[in-house]
């Protein structure tokens, strides 16, 4: 075992799917925040066990090929960008290998067919939606940002690099009005405080501005001086909501909005879909990878005008809408009301007739669905981290489909359901990766199964 508090010289040889560095030192695991493989640093040791232990980074001795200056001075500190030191191609190899990696040994797949990933060309500001946290530190100052790592603490910042730079105007002027208002800030620990979130949203294309100021109570003092500071700084701004959260909880949104100011909505397009989304829509944050993540499942689906497709956890219907321009007929599920009202707005915009729209939990929906004798000859997946549910898999299964196109935001949950449907009678074909969240350790890809003959 290695003794605590004291430091040590460390050759880092790997990279963790957290971010975190996995060093050696004489022949002794240790992991290291802030490495890069191939980096010598000196870590001072944190936590000791029997088989590994925890360092913190003191000095690099010698470093690594692949580390370069991350553009942000807070890289490091806030829990953001865990990456952003090392250089982006190598970015792009770690996470496609930690995706080939989770295959092989989760999914049980010998040789997966993975294509070469397909990164940015500019791999910052790049995000068309943020959420800072406030908070009053132990000076009695406001400060506006995003957690440190690993805490609840806010640390502020001048420029985000993978936000959209019109945040920073933003934030200025809710600065400039919680001071002249004397607004309360809320605390979490304590439950008290008005002011809970700042959610920004900005349509890509459209260049349209949603300022989302979420509250515990109702009251929002001179929220007229807000929308007129507002207009008056922020170039596109087209709607001002106001958001009740008065739960105790880390959900950020509440269900209810006021609108302050516009019609509560923002519009973007995608390809030549145009897609309307409010403060609770779910809606890709990175537009320009989105249009290609989505061209890669339509490639996949290679679907025409005789054949019917389910969308399982469709959101606001962005994929449907998309599929629904080449398919006969497509069958959208979700369990989110809100989505699934902006979903039916959206094919009514794009005037789209043959994209139905169904609320509630796949895990239900999709069984009765078959049992009311419904069939689909593509089922499209995007399910949250946690996968699938395996009525799920087994349903569509069930309905004996030629093809699944499966997009997953977590290798683990993908190899895990890819191998619950090797069981079901689906054999994967490939996989493309796409990185929709550079200098992070997200992972986002797709996936086409089909039916063994």
């Amino acid at each position: 075992m290695l003794k605590k508090d004291e430091i040590y010289e460390i050759q880092i040889v790997d990279m963790g799917n957290k971010g975190e560095a996995i060093g050696k030192t004489d022949g002794f695991t240790v992991f290291v925040d802030g490495a890069v493989k191939g980096d010598l640093v000196k870590g001072r040791i944190t936590l000791s066990k029997k088989n590994y232990a925890v360092a913190d980074l003191v000095e690099i001795v010698t470093p690594s090929e692949d580390r370069v200056t991350p553009r942000c001075e807070l890289s490091g500190i806030c829990g953001g960008c865990q990456i952003m030191h090392m250089d982006y191609k190598k970015q792009l190899e770690m996470k496609s290998d930690q995706l080939r990696q989770s295959l092989v040994r989760i999914g049980k797949i010998e040789n997966p067919n993975l294509l070469p990933i397909i990164g940015m060309e500019d791999p910052y500001n790049y995000r068309n939606k943020a959420q800072f946290p406030l908070e009053i530190d132990s000076k009695g100052n406001l400060q506006i940002g995003f957690y440190k790592k690993f805490s609840h603490n806010v640390i502020p910042f001048d420029t985000c690099h993978i936000q959209d730079p019109i945040n920073d105007k933003i934030l200025k002027v809710v600065k400039e009005y919680i001071a002249k208002n004397e607004i309360t800030i809320y605390d979490e620990k304590t439950n008290e405080g008005n002011i809970k979130r700042i959610v920004t949203k900005v349509g890509f294309k459209t260049g349209e501005v949603m300022v989302v100021i979420v509250t515990k109570g109702k009251i929002l003092k001179n929220n007229d001086q807000l929308v007129s500071m507002l207009k008056k700084e922020v170039p596109g701004l087209t709607t001002v909501v106001q958001n009740i959260n008065s739960k105790q909880t880390n959900v950020i949104l509440g269900h209810k909005n006021f609108v302050l100011y516009g019609t509560g909505t923002i519009t973007d397009k995608l390809h030549d879909l145009v897609f309307e989304i409010s403060p609770n829509s779910f809606y890709q944050v990175n537009p320009v990878q989105t249009d290609v993540l989505y061209s890669k499942a339509l490639e996949f689906a290679d679907i025409d005008s005789t054949k019917t497709v389910v969308d399982v956890y469709c959101g606001i219907g962005t994929i449907s809408l998309f599929l629904a321009q080449k398919a006969k007929k497509v069958i959208g599920i979700e369990v989110l009301e809100e989505s699934i009202e902006d979903a039916k707005r959206n094919a009514e915009i794009n005037k789209l007739s043959n994209a139905e729209f169904l609320c509630g939990k796949a895990e239900e929906v999709l069984p009765k669905l078959y049992e009311e004798g419904i069939r689909a000859d593509v089922v499209v997946v995007d399910p949250p981290r946690k996968g699938c549910e395996e009525i799920v898999l087994k349903t569509i299964a069930e309905m004996n489909v030629e093809k699944i196109v499966y997009i997953s935001c977590n290798p683990s949950t993908l190899a895990r359901d890819i191998e619950i449907l090797s069981h079901h009678g689906y054999k994967m074909e490939k996989v493309q990766g796409v990185d929709m969240f550079p200098h992070s350790m997200h992972i986002e890809s797709v996936t086409l199964l089909v039916k063994k003959v």
